[in-house]
């Protein structure tokens, strides 16, 4: 399988539609954190604001925002980041008529209805669950990441499944070392999991490979937690107590971003691990928003936080368009779909175990 990206079709400009348009309107901000009424909000796909005639994409969006104009260009804001005096597009229609035009067809195909041409009316099997056939997406997805790794940034949003595996951890691993890891976001448990393993040989107290139950092994994790406490940071502990294996070490090696977002739940947590919400959000959309192609595995609340924050498009920086590409797997149908009942409808659910999925990756691509 060949891989390419495809073709970004902007609106026809020239359509009386968009001609007679006005332009937007835009109100002040009467406050920090507040917008005007008939604030616009933003969604995932690409929305072009026509303002002085001309028609124009923000070039980093997510859904649930607002709309920002500062000096010419339009910026996509988090309405905790508003400040009083802030020029927010205002306008709830998307169809051109109040200067704002929503624009999921881009990557459309011309003369096709949806990405696979015509569709019929009635076909078995047009849903994502346990029985449909994934060889063709593990088939794309090795060259996706192929051509990724030497022309994108690969984000990984993972839960702590993977980290209890031994084969799981040593093809992340490999994948992290063959350059298909850009980042990785994840929460106070893989970490803390994962460098158990390293300095253990288990997770939550179990064997990492024979999933024997070692005497005491319950404190394991805890004792991972309180020593790297000790030591102040993820990296010190790694340096002092020898570490030399897992996907946190590997990482640190790389100098690959690690952004770890804690819970109402946490044990600890390690030093690292954002406790404030917002500040994690904010280190989560500071990778996702260079993110070309994303993929979540095995937790529904990071994953579901990484869909709400990632736009179906990227800007590059020669302005040209292109798709985000964002996969969600987990052995549960519910969670790996739930991301489109929350907004992300391009998000791709592959359904298996997710330690499996990366050994499987790690065997195909890990030494190419």
């Amino acid at each position: 399988m060949h891989f390419s990206l495809p073709t970004y079709r902007p609106p026809d400009f020239s359509k009386e539609m968009f001609k007679n348009a006005p332009d937007v309107k835009f109100k002040t901000a009467p406050a920090d954190f507040v917008a005007p009424e008939d604030y616009h909000a933003t969604t995932i796909f690409p929305e072009y604001f026509k303002v002085s005639g001309n028609w124009l994409l923000p070039k980093r969006s997510r859904m649930d925002c607002v709309a920002v104009l500062e000096n010419g260009e339009i910026y996509v804001r988090e309405f905790r980041h508003i400040k009083k005096g802030d020029k927010i597009a205002v306008g709830r229609t998307e169809n051109a008529s109040e200067g704002i035009y929503v624009y999921p067809d881009g990557f459309i195909p011309a003369g096709a209805t949806d990405e696979n041409g015509d569709a019929e009316t009635f076909a078995f099997r047009q849903g994502r669950s346990r029985e449909t056939a994934f060889s063709i997406d593990y088939d794309f997805l090795y060259e996706l990441l192929k051509h990724e790794r030497d022309n994108g940034y690969i984000v990984w949003v993972m839960g702590p499944a993977c980290s209890f595996d031994a084969d799981s951890r040593n093809a992340f691993m490999s994948l992290i070392e063959n350059g298909y890891v850009n980042a990785l976001l994840g929460g106070n448990a893989l970490a803390t999991h994962d460098l158990e393993g390293a300095y253990r040989s288990t997770a939550l107290g179990q064997d990492i490979y024979t999933q024997e139950s070692m005497p005491n092994g319950h404190y394991n994790h805890i004792d991972t937690i309180n020593r790297a406490r000790f030591h102040g940071s993820i990296e010190k502990f790694i340096e002092a107590e020898g570490i030399n294996n897992g996907i946190v070490y590997t990482c640190v090696k790389r100098n690959i971003p690690l952004v770890l977002c804690g819970s109402i739940r946490d044990d600890g947590p390690l030093p690292g691990v954002y406790s404030d919400s917002y500040e994690g959000q904010d280190a989560m959309r500071a990778e996702l928003s260079k993110a070309t192609t994303i993929i979540t595995m095995a937790s529904t609340l990071h994953s579901i936080a990484a869909g709400n924050i990632s736009p179906m498009y990227y800007v590059t920086d020669e302005n040209k368009i292109r798709p985000v590409y964002f996969y969600t797997v987990d052995i549960s149908e519910f969670s790996a779909n739930k991301l489109a009942d929350r907004g992300s409808l391009s998000a791709k659910s592959i359904i298996t175990n997710a330690q499996d999925f990366v050994a499987h990756l790690g065997k195909v691509l890990g030494d190419n």
